[in-house]
């Protein structure tokens, strides 16, 4: 299937700002490692385990020793590359890697227990047939678990500052799809796509964090 437009263009920014990204410090490591001990908590060793939005692998590598199986994916083939260079000297037999966003992935319908999505929610340019897609990919019972930036909370300068900055630096390839959630229209939407919402929780180590961590199943 041929990828959208949107997808493609926030494919080709990602390929060549892959290298810088995978430079970047964790932000808030505190809040980080919280968010891999509850994902920890909800898996199990047997699980078959699909994380869209990878980046260049650091959440997979932490957490892959957990479970049976587990497949890291992103629409970035350079992220990917990345990833697997880092994976190479882990010998994870249980980790494999993939160039593809949900909506657009080979795997069969009831193929995962969980799905993970970190950071990356916000990135996703329609967030309606990735919700659709990971729902079709999960089996019964199957969880999909995510810490999401909700930018509509974020600081009132941001707020403001953003939505003006954000048409330009996209025109001239300096920015990918971006949407503004709010913690509420997340849950909305993943209700909409037929998800039930178990747990919701911040893990941010400031007392505002506009980072929601959510973990909701498929009936």
């Amino acid at each position: 299937m041929p990828r959208a437009a949107p997808a493609a263009r926030d494919a080709r920014f990602w390929d060549r700002t892959a290298r810088k990204y995978a430079k970047d410090p964790i932000a808030d490591m505190a809040g980080y490692e919280r968010t891999l001990e509850r994902t920890r908590h909800y898996l199990k060793p047997g699980d078959s385990v699909l994380e869209f939005g990878c980046g260049t692998g650091t959440a997979a590598l932490q957490l892959a020793p957990a479970v049976a199986r587990y497949e890291a994916s992103d629409l970035s083939g350079e992220m990917i590359a990345i990833a697997q260079e880092k994976a190479a000297a882990e010998g994870l037999s249980q980790l494999s890697f993939a160039v593809a966003a949900p909506e657009d992935g080979p795997w069969p319908d009831g193929s995962f227990d969980v799905a993970l999505g970190f950071n990356v929610l916000h990135l996703i340019a329609d967030r309606d047939a990735a919700f659709a897609a990971l729902h079709r990919v999960l089996k019964p019972g199957g969880l999909l678990i995510t810490k999401t930036p909700c930018l509509a909370e974020m600081s009132l300068p941001l707020r403001l500052a953003l939505p003006l900055a954000l048409p330009v630096m996209q025109l001239i390839g300096k920015a990918p799809s971006v949407a503004f959630l709010s913690a509420d229209k997340l849950e909305g939407e993943l209700a909409a796509a037929g998800f039930e919402i178990l747990e919701r929780a911040s893990h941010g180590s400031s007392a505002k964090d506009a980072r929601p961590f959510l973990v909701a199943r498929r009936p």
